[in-house]
């Protein structure tokens, strides 16, 4: 029964001591590639109200559209 208390307070000061150790410090990330984001510029098409990446778009002087046919019913 001795040994088992003396094992318990032994366990008890180890988990202790490990708990309020300070971590090492973690490598920091390298910053990431503008280019690399997967993040595109998003535009609202002036017909439906569609968001949709710039590189999509049909853009005109007067507005930017979703596709083809929503720049022709405005542009008529």
């Amino acid at each position: 029964m001795k040994l088992l208390i003396v094992l318990l307070v032994i366990l008890f000061g180890v988990w202790l001591w490990r708990s309020r150790r300070v971590p090492p410090p973690s490598k920091p990330r390298p910053p990431k590639d503008p280019e690399t984001k997967g993040a595109a510029e998003m535009v609202r098409c002036a017909v439906c109200g569609l968001h949709l990446p710039q590189t999509d778009a049909q853009v005109t002087p007067r507005g930017v559209y979703c596709s083809v046919e929503h720049r022709q019913q405005i542009e008529r």
